[in-house]
This record gives structure tokens, C-alpha cells and sequence, in this order.
């Protein structure tokens, strides 16, 4: 057995007893996302408007950082590239907080632009592994297609689909992404056997 392979198995039992160590962290964290993700389907255009915000701030933040670290290695190469990088992650933030309804819509042509790109993807996968994939490529096809009916969708309902779409999206996201935290943390109460 190589070294590397010794230590990725150490990592891999130092990561399973920390997760067992503090599972009552994950199960809590699990039962708050599934909250906040069934509070956000049931209420997509408040989740929208609540992610587009967040989503502003961060922006701001992440430009006014950027525009301090700029000024504070301006000798270094790239300034203006980092200059202009940080004025635009501002204007974004600024927008985004200032007009969060036309920001929705925006953030909304986003996932749009990412269902296509993604569908098309899946789909040109599928079909170049269809033969190494042998019954499985169907699922990566059928993914494409999902994809980009749901492009579809929300593009033929704009401006109203930018109301629920990005909001219905993220509650789903952390629906599953909480359930599977809850179900991780029920699994790691017991100790594992070596």
C-alpha cells in the first residue's frame, strides 16, 4: 500500500470521527436547512428577494475587500485588472441592493443562461459516453433535456418567473441539502467498526 494512499485512509477515519464526534451539529444545521428550504418553497417570491440581497451584499463586500487589497499591493501586476475587478463587484452589490426586483430579474437571466449551458453539456456528454455509460446515459440525457425545460419555462414566463424561480430553486437546494446533512448525522452517532 502506498503512502498516499495510508494517509488518504487516515484522513478519511480522522473525517469520519470528527463527524461522529459532532453529529449533533450536523443534525441541527440539517433540520435548519430543511426549515428554511420548506419556508422557501412554500414562500419562493420572499426567498427570491432575501437570496437577490444576500447575494448584493456579498457583492459589495467581496468589492470593497477586493479594492483594499488592490490599493494596498498596487506594485503588484494586474492592478488595473484588479481595480476594474473590484469597482464592478461593487457597482453589482450596489445595484443588487439598491434595485432588488430588477436584480431578480437579472439573477434570473443567470440561471437561465446556466440551465442552457448545462443542459447542452449533459446531453453532448451523454451522447459521446453512451457506449462506456452502456443503460446509464439515458439518466445524463434525460438531466439535459430537464434542464432545458426548465430554461424554457422560466425564459417564457419572464418577468414573473423571476418572482418564485431563483427563491423555488434554493429551497429545494437546501431541502436536499439538509436532508442529506440529517441523514449523514444519524449515521455518524454510532461509532464505526474498524
Amino acid at each position: 500500500m502506498s503512502t498516499s494512499q495510508n494517509d488518504a485512509e487516515q484522513m478519511g477515519r480522522a473525517v469520519a470521527r470528527s463527524i461522529h464526534e459532532h453529529w449533533g451539529l450536523f443534525l441541527a444545521e440539517g433540520i435548519i436547512l430543511v426549515l428554511l428550504g420548506i419556508i422557501a418553497i412554500v414562500v419562493p417570491p420572499i426567498a427570491t428577494l432575501a437570496f437577490t440581497i444576500i447575494i448584493g451584499w456579498l457583492f459589495l463586500v467581496s468589492g470593497i475587500i477586493g479594492l483594499i487589497t488592490t490599493f494596498w499591493a498596487r506594485g503588484a501586476p494586474g492592478f488595473w485588472w484588479s481595480l476594474i475587478s473590484a469597482i464592478i463587484a461593487i457597482a453589482a452589490g450596489v445595484v443588487l441592493l439598491l434595485w432588488p426586483i430588477s436584480g431578480t430579474v437579472s439573477l434570473t437571466l443567470v440561471l437561465i443562461a446556466f440551465f442552457i449551458v448545462e443542459g447542452i453539456v449533459s446531453i453532448m456528454y451523454a451522447i459521446e459516453h453512451r457506449n462506456q455509460l452502456s443503460g446509464q446515459w439515458g439518466w445524463m440525457l434525460l438531466s439535459g433535456i430537464i434542464d432545458l425545460i426548465l430554461a424554457g419555462i422560466i425564459f417564457a414566463g419572464l418577468p414573473g418567473t423571476a418572482a418564485w424561480a431563483l427563491g423555488l430553486l434554493v429551497g429545494i437546494n437546501m431541502l436536499f441539502g439538509g436532508a442529506a446533512l440529517i441523514a449523514m448525522a444519524l449515521a455518524a452517532r454510532k461509532p464505526q467498526s474498524a
